[in-house]
This record gives structure tokens, C-alpha cells and sequence, in this order.
């Protein structure tokens, strides 16, 4: 396998950086690794990261349904789900849906975040995956492994779980997904994926070898590209 570069992030659209912001420091506890005020980036404790961007213009997913859809929501471990579900909420979130044990939440941007069991954590808060949606959730899955040189861990008829260290990213599979569209605010992206690459120009080209689009030229450190599910993911040096 010839691998392109490492899977380092998923960035979230917010419009309102500083509220997100401080609802996340408030529920998961997680350091902020970087903050240039338009983009912040946590950092959980086993060393995955997860940032927000500010889109001002930014409209928030509607959860259920494909009018605007979610594209990608968090997977967060916590030792009694119905308390941070309680958590959650008091800070500004919107309880969305609820299972054998896990609790569905909004953050105030919009974006879901599932809150699911995993006892002997104790008060901290763990990052599983985020998890990505897409109508071929194998097929994306094995795009993303081969650009990032992830393990395929699982593949399932619901999706797909890839691997590097401590990093996961999960693909879920859902029906009349509906992708974002570039620079078209009534389909607007809800997050993207960055990619850190060590030649941009080889890792360009392999991307669309492996059935990338590109999107945006960006500038000579990035390029914007749409995976073959529509999300946006930008390879940077």
C-alpha cells in the first residue's frame, strides 16, 4: 500500500467559535493545543484531536433527515452517560435521541455528538472516532485507508472503523445521504478532514487516482479536495 499521508484531524464549521468553544473545554475537559482565534484545536487525553473552525456564515446541521444532513458527528466514551447527557445539556446542548447506552446530543453549533457508556473512565471524557456518513460506507472507508495508510479494523453492514495508533475515524452507513456541495451555501459542509502530507503535488495526484475531486487549488502549503462521498478534505504540508 502506498501511503499518502496521515489522517491528523476533523475541524468542525461553527459560527460562533468562542460559544462552541467554551462548551466543549465545560463538558469533555480536553486542552486546547492551538488557538489563532478562527481555529481551535483540542486534544484528548490519549492524543487524538478534533478542532473548530469559524464560518460565520456557517448553517448548523437538522437532525434527523437528509435536508441538512449531519455529515459527521462525534463518538465521545463517558462513565455514566445519562450525567453527562444532564451535563450536556446544561451547557447548551440538544438532546436529539437515546439508546440501551448511549444518549444523542447536539452541540450549540448543531453537530451530534453520542455520548456512549465505557465504564472505569471516571470523570474523564474519551474520543472514540468521529464518525463520518456516507452511502458506501465500506468504499469510503477503504478510500481513507488508502490515502492515510489506515488499518481497516472493522466492516460491517452499518460501517467501518480505521485505525492508526491511537487514532480512529468511523464510517457510518446511511441511506439517501445528501453531500455537501463546494461554495453552495444550501448544501452546506458541516466539517472536513486534514490530511498532513510531505509532498503535496505527489499526494494531490494520489488522491484523485483514488477517486478524490479536487475542489479548491488552496495555496502551495494546501489543496481542497471532495471524497468520493462529497466531504471535503484538505492536504497540507
Amino acid at each position: 500500500m502506498t501511503v499518502t499521508g496521515t489522517y491528523e484531524l476533523t475541524a468542525f464549521d461553527v459560527s460562533d467559535i468562542a460559544a462552541v468553544t467554551a462548551f466543549y473545554k465545560a463538558l469533555t475537559g480536553w486542552e486546547v493545543v492551538r488557538d489563532v482565534g478562527d481555529w481551535i484545536t483540542f486534544q484528548a487525553p490519549d492524543g487524538q484531536q478534533v478542532a473548530l473552525q469559524q464560518i460565520p456564515d456557517h448553517v448548523g446541521p437538522e437532525w434527523p433527515g437528509q435536508k441538512l444532513p449531519q455529515q459527521f458527528h462525534l463518538d465521545l466514551l463517558v462513565d455514566g452517560y445519562q450525567a453527562a447527557a444532564e451535563r450536556a445539556v446544561s451547557l447548551g446542548a440538544t438532546r436529539l435521541a437515546e439508546g440501551a447506552s448511549w444518549i444523542t446530543v447536539a452541540d450549540p453549533a448543531g453537530h451530534p455528538i453520542d455520548l456512549c457508556q465505557r465504564d472505569g473512565l471516571g470523570d474523564a471524557t474519551g474520543l472514540y472516532a468521529v464518525t463520518v456518513d456516507a452511502p458506501d460506507a465500506a468504499g469510503l472507508a477503504r478510500f481513507y485507508a488508502a490515502l492515510c495508510g489506515m488499518e481497516l479494523a472493522y466492516e460491517g453492514p452499518e460501517g467501518a472503523l480505521l485505525t492508526a495508533g491511537t487514532k480512529n475515524l468511523m464510517f457510518q452507513q446511511v441511506a439517501d445521504y445528501n453531500p455537501p456541495k463546494w461554495a453552495d451555501p444550501t448544501r452546506p459542509q458541516q466539517a472536513h478532514v486534514d490530511i498532513i502530507v510531505a509532498d503535496l503535488d505527489a499526494a494531490a495526484a494520489r488522491a484523485l487516482e483514488l477517486g478524490a475531486t479536487r475542489v479548491d487549488n488552496g495555496s502551495a502549503n494546501f489543496q481542497t479536495f471532495a471524497d468520493p462521498a462529497g466531504h471535503h478534505f484538505d492536504l497540507s504540508l
